[in-house]
């Protein structure tokens, strides 16, 4: 085998300059290569949406993070017409760290709008950004509706107002109705070229992880999910205060060790998810990327359709777990954690209900794996065996036996709907 001072083993191997002009050559060729973005019509679908440029590249995140896979992931899907609010915290280095951003744009020069609040008010951030979006929007179809008057605008002004608030159909009705008024004269003509911003349909969006989202911003992030209006949130869960050095947080599991709960948390781990169920009227879903590709895009490609507040919470492997298989297993590792029944998968869509459907579904198969063995392949609950191992014995079989009631829940919750369904 090779040794471990091999140079070729390393991921950057340092060398002249001169040695890697070729490489710049191969950079501007890859460059060029066409986008297919215009030629997909499904882009929900895990084959399509991966063939779309990410607008999101060369984060600042730890190697193997668990979090910037879901945020490439959603700039694919939506990329071209998102507003991202964003938590002060992992997101906001990775996502945002001066002078340089991960987010980009395609070659129509549209991308993510990324902005960082403070701390953690970006509920209420993104909020605003969804209000004053909506004013402004209600101004341009005005601004359009007189310009509809006009035969030289008509079919085009009046495509635009018809697909406005249609995700798939704005943006190209947008662009017809733009290709004629880049070149008006009237008022109306260079308000619609001057705000072209606004022609696709906005999707926003806000990001942060459990530290903002279970604890500090719960009160702002309930008040928005509770308003009704159509915003999306994505809660990178890594299930401790990952950007400040490992605090325990209210996602925290029992008797996991963190700082703030060195002989392993005593109580159980906050349920976000179903406290937002409990609406009624919120799309809600929990993804684990690794575990099942399918059930995170079809999440996310509802929550983003939904019109109404989604809170989409993703399962997100951290360093400051110590796991054993190493960053480099983060999807692996989140493929164990659903199979052992550590972290479940469904979607919860208000829609169904409304049909008199059933709006719970159930994304993930009954524990197969030992809930224990998941436990012992990260330091965070390992640790606590090494430390305190009575105390980590009883605090495990509580946690196995909780999650298996969780599960357990869910399954009756869904015959609960389903009953409820059969009733209508």
């Amino acid at each position: 085998g090779k040794k471990k001072d091999d140079p070729t083993q390393k991921a950057l191997v340092m060398k002249p300059l001169d040695t890697q002009r070729k490489e710049e050559e191969n950079w501007e060729y890859a460059m060029t290569v066409p986008e297919v973005a215009d030629r997909i019509e499904n882009k929900s679908s895990i084959k399509n949406s991966q063939a779309l440029k990410p607008l999101f590249e060369f984060s600042g995140a730890c190697a193997g993070c668990g979090e910037t896979p879901y945020a490439k992931l959603i700039t694919q899907l939506f990329g071209t017409r998102m507003l991202i609010a964003n938590a002060t915290g992992c997101s906001s280095i990775w996502g945002g760290s001066a002078p340089s951003t991960p987010y980009t744009v395609d070659k129509k020069g549209r991308g993510p709008a990324w902005a960082n609040s403070l701390f953690e008010d970006n509920a209420e951030f993104g909020y605003g950004m969804l209000s004053a979006m909506k004013q402004r929007r209600t101004l341009l179809a005005e601004k359009v509706e007189k310009l509809a008057e006009d035969p030289a605008y008509a079919d085009a002004a009046n495509a635009w107002l018809l697909k406005k608030d249609s995700s798939a159909e704005a943006e190209a009705a947008g662009d017809a109705l733009l290709a004629l008024c880049r070149n008006g004269a009237s008022p109306e003509a260079k308000y619609v070229a001057e705000n072209a911003d606004l022609l696709p349909k906005p999707s926003f969006w806000c990001f942060g992880g459990d530290g903002w989202s279970y604890d500090i911003g719960y009160g702002g992030l309930d008040h928005v999910l509770a308003s009704g209006e159509n915003i999306n949130i994505f809660v990178f869960d890594t299930e401790v205060y990952s950007n400040t050095g490992g605090q325990a947080s209210k996602a925290t599991p029992i008797g996991a060790v963190a700082q703030f709960a060195a002989a392993g948390k005593s109580v159980k781990k906050k349920d976000l998810a179903q406290i937002a169920i409990s609406y009624g009227y919120i799309y809600v879903a929990q993804v684990a990327l690794g575990a099942d590709y399918n059930q995170c895009v079809k999440a996310l490609a509802e929550a983003e359709s939904y019109d109404g507040p989604s809170l989409v919470i993703g399962y997100a492997p951290c360093i400051n777990h110590g796991a054993r298989a190493g960053m480099g297993k983060s999807m692996s590792i989140m493929k164990a954690a659903v199979e052992a029944g550590y972290w479940n998968l469904f979607r919860f869509d208000p829609r169904l209900e409304a049909a008199g459907k059933n709006p719970l579904s159930v994304d993930s198969a009954a524990p197969s794996g030992k809930y224990e063995d998941f436990l012992m392949s990260e330091v965070r609950y390992s640790s606590l065996a090494l430390s305190f191992p009575e105390r980590a014995k009883a605090l495990f079989k509580i946690a196995a036996e909780n999650a298996d009631i969780k599960y357990q829940k869910l399954l009756l919750q869904k015959q609960m709907y389903d009953l409820e369904a059969q009733q209508k």
